[in-house]
C-alpha cells in the first residue's frame, strides 16, 4: 500500500459547484506535434468537472483505493503546522498543481524518506527542488502539453487587455460611467506591432501561431530554433539574446520555465533595455521577473502595462506590491486550469501513476527527473538546482 498526498486549492467560496455553464466539452483528437493526450485505462469523472479542487480530488480516490492504497487531499500545504508537513514522513507519492504547489524543498524531502515520486498535475515542476530530487533519487513528472493551448489563449487574452485598454473601461461600465476619452487615452491597436517570445517551445510556439493573423511583426528567443520552414511560415525573426529581443518588441511575452538559469531574467537592468512604454504579459513563473523591478518599471512609465497569472510565490501574500502596481492585469494562477485543462491533466496524472504502479515505462514527455539525473522533457527544458528559495512567504497568505 502507498501513502499518496495530493495537494489542490480550495472548493469555490460558494460550494463544490451541482452544475456547470455548458454540458461536456469538445472533442480533442491529439497535439500538434503527434503527441497523444492522456491515456490511463481509465477514469473516474465527468470530463468538464471541477477537478482541480479539493472535492474534486482530480477524480483519483476511487482508483486508488480500490487498489489499496491511501490518499490524502489537502490545500494545506505552507508553514510547519500544515497537513502537507504532518503527513509527509510516510509518504510515498506527492501530487500538487502549479496554481497551489506544494514546494518541495530539500527540507521537505530529507523530511520523507519514504518519498519516491513528486507529480505535477500541470506543467511545470520549478516548484520541487530538482536538484534535491536527483540526489535522492526521486522521480520527478508532469503532464506535459496538458495545457499548453490553455495557457496560449491567455496569453493571447492578456495581450488584447492590455494594449486595448479593456479592464479600466469595464470598470468604468461597472461603476456607472461612459468616460471614453479615459478609456482611450491609453488604447492601441495591435496591429503593425512588433511582438515577441522568450521561448517558442509548446506554448510559445502556440502563441506566435495565434497573433500572425493580427498583422504584427513576430519575433523569438530559444536556444533551440525552429525549423526554416516554419520561421518562413510564420514570418518569425530569431534572436540569440535577450537584449536584442528587448530592443526591439512593443509586446513581450514570457513562455519559458522557472530553473536557476532563468530566475529573475526580467531584473532592472534588463528593463532598462526595454521600449519605452513596452507591455510584458508573464503566464509562465513569477520569479522570472524581480518583483520591484516590475513595480517601478510600471511607476516610471518604462512598462506601459505587465499582466499575467504567476506570482512568486504561490498563493501570494495579500501584501504583494504587484496586487497594487498601477497599470496591471494580473490573475490569481488559472490560465492552465480550465475545465477542459483540467481533464486532461487529471487524466495525465491517473496515467502516471498506473505506470508508476504496474512498473510500467512513464511516457518520456512527463519525465523530468528520473534514476539521479534530468530525464525525458526536463533535460530538454531545465537545468540542474534550485529555484524554491523564497517559497516560505506562501504562508503568509493566511495571515
Amino acid at each position: 500500500m502507498a501513502k499518496i498526498i495530493c495537494v489542490l486549492y480550495d472548493d469555490p467560496v460558494t460550494g463544490y459547484p451541482a452544475s456547470y455553464p455548458r454540458d461536456g466539452l469538445p472533442h480533442i483528437d491529439g497535439y500538434p506535434n503527434g503527441q497523444t493526450l492522456p491515456t490511463p485505462r481509465a477514469i473516474d469523472f465527468e470530463p468538464g468537472s471541477l477537478l482541480g479542487s479539493v472535492s474534486g480530488e482530480l477524480g483519483l480516490r476511487n482508483y486508488l483505493e480500490s487498489n489499496g492504497h491511501e490518499l490524502i487531499v489537502t490545500s494545506s500545504k505552507d508553514g510547519e503546522d500544515s497537513v502537507l508537513d504532518r503527513e509527509l514522513h510516510d509518504a510515498e507519492i506527492v501530487i500538487s498543481q502549479p496554481f497551489w504547489p506544494a514546494y518541495m524543498t530539500a527540507e521537505r524531502m530529507a523530511k520523507a524518506p519514504k518519498l519516491k515520486m513528486i507529480i505535477t498535475a500541470g506543467i511545470g515542476s520549478d516548484h520541487t527542488d530538482l536538484q534535491a530530487a536527483m540526489d535522492r533519487g526521486i522521480t520527478v513528472t508532469e503532464v506535459t502539453y496538458c495545457n499548453s493551448h490553455s495557457v496560449a489563449e491567455h496569453v493571447l487574452m492578456m495581450i488584447l487587455s492590455l494594449v486595448r485598454n479593456y479592464i479600466p473601461s469595464y470598470n468604468w461600465v461597472v461603476k456607472g460611467g461612459w468616460n471614453i476619452a479615459d478609456c482611450v487615452a491609453r488604447s492601441y491597436d495591435l496591429e503593425g506591432m512588433n511582438v515577441g517570445t522568450v521561448a517558442a517551445g509548446r506554448i510559445g510556439s502556440r502563441v506566435l501561431r495565434l497573433l500572425k493573423p493580427f498583422g504584427v511583426k513576430l519575433h523569438y528567443l530559444d536556444r533551440h530554433r525552429l525549423p526554416d520552414a516554419v520561421e518562413k511560415e510564420l514570418g518569425l525573426t530569431h534572436h540569440t539574446s535577450l537584449e536584442s529581443l528587448t530592443r526591439v518588441c512593443d509586446v513581450l511575452t514570457l513562455n519559458c520555465p522557472l530553473h536557476p538559469e532563468t530566475e529573475h531574467m526580467i531584473d532592472e537592468k534588463a528593463l532598462a533595455n526595454f521600449k519605452r512604454g513596452a507591455y510584458l504579459i508573464n503566464t509562465a513563473r513569477g520569479k522570472l521577473c524581480d518583483t520591484n523591478a516590475i513595480v517601478k518599471a510600471l511607476e516610471s512609465g518604462q512598462l506601459a502595462g505587465y499582466a499575467g497569472d504567476v506570482w512568486f510565490p504561490q498563493p501570494a501574500p495579500k501584501d504583494h506590491p504587484w496586487r497594487t502596481m498601477p497599470n496591471h492585469g494580473m490573475t490569481p494562477h488559472i490560465s492552465g486550469s480550465t475545465l477542459s485543462a483540467q481533464t486532461r491533466y487529471a487524466a495525465g496524472t491517473r496515467e502516471i501513476l498506473e505506470c508508476y504502479f504496474e512498473n510500467r515505462p512513464i511516457r518520456d514527455e512527463y519525465l523530468i527527473v528520473q534514476g539521479g539525473h534530468l530525464a525525458g522533457v526536463g533535460a530538454h527544458s531545465y537545468s540542474a538546482g534550485d529555484a524554491t528559495g523564497g517559497s516560505e512567504e506562501a504562508a503568509r497568505f493566511n495571515k
